[in-house]
C-alpha cells in the first residue's frame, strides 16, 4: 500500500489583555474550505500572569472546537454520499 502526504496548516492568533486571552484558529482545506473557531481563557486577579498559559489554554480550546467542527463536517458528508445517517464517536 502507498500512503501519499497531505499537509494541513492550521493558523492561531491571539488577543490578549491582562486577565483575559482569546485564541482564533483557522484551518484552510485543499477544496477550499475554511473553518474558523475561538477558544477563550481568563485569568483569576489573584493568579500570577503568565501570558503564554493563557495562550495554551485558549488554542487547546479553539483547537478542541476545531476538531469537533471537523467531525460533524465530515459526518455530514458521509450522510450526503451513502443516505444514511452516520454516527460519530466521542473524541
Amino acid at each position: 500500500m502507498r500512503y501519499s502526504t497531505v499537509g494541513w496548516h492550521i493558523e492561531l492568533e491571539f488577543q490578549e489583555d491582562d486577565q483575559h486571552t482569546r485564541a482564533a484558529a483557522l484551518l484552510r482545506l485543499p477544496d477550499g474550505t475554511e473553518v474558523r473557531t475561538h477558544g477563550h481563557a481568563s485569568r483569576h486577579r489573584i493568579d500570577p500572569n503568565q501570558p503564554r498559559v493563557g495562550e495554551e489554554i485558549a488554542a487547546a480550546r479553539a483547537l478542541n472546537e476545531l476538531a469537533m467542527q471537523l467531525l460533524t463536517k465530515a459526518h455530514g458528508e458521509i450522510d450526503q454520499v451513502s443516505g444514511r445517517t452516520s454516527h460519530p464517536i466521542n473524541v
